[in-house]
């Protein structure tokens, strides 16, 4: 996956913050070229948990909102990894094959689809 999702999504919030990138860089003591290159999807985002962690409050992200997940699953995405919450769900990894074959477009069940349904709900 490209790194340009998490870029694009780590841009945004430190806009949002009314930071330049080099406003934002001096004041959490972070290198203005690796975070230029992270946000333009040059630099893969960091895999490590401590790190992201550093990133997200730096970003005023609140843990446990909406967007503390997001920016992890887009972490985890741009390398080609599963979010761990997925994968450590057995039932719900399961149900994996079954997404993917939705999204490819193959049809599914009546009974296939409510299933789907019923699981993304209760998640």
């Amino acid at each position: 996956m490209n790194a340009t999702l998490f870029g694009d999504f780590f841009k945004k919030k430190r806009i949002e913050l009314g930071k330049t990138l080099r406003q934002f860089c001096l004041e959490n003591n972070l290198d203005p070229g690796n975070i230029s290159k992270l946000e333009r999807g040059l630099l893969p985002p960091p895999q490590g948990a401590d790190k992201l962690e550093a990133y997200a409050q730096s970003l005023k992200i609140k843990k446990g909102s909406d967007d503390w997940y997001e920016f992890f699953d887009l972490a985890r995405l741009s390398a080609g990894r599963i979010p761990e919450e997925i994968l450590s769900d057995k039932e719900l990894l399961s149900k994996l094959p079954l997404v993917f074959r939705t999204l490819k477009g193959q049809k599914l069940t009546k009974e296939q689809l409510n299933k789907l349904a019923e699981k993304i709900k209760s998640a």
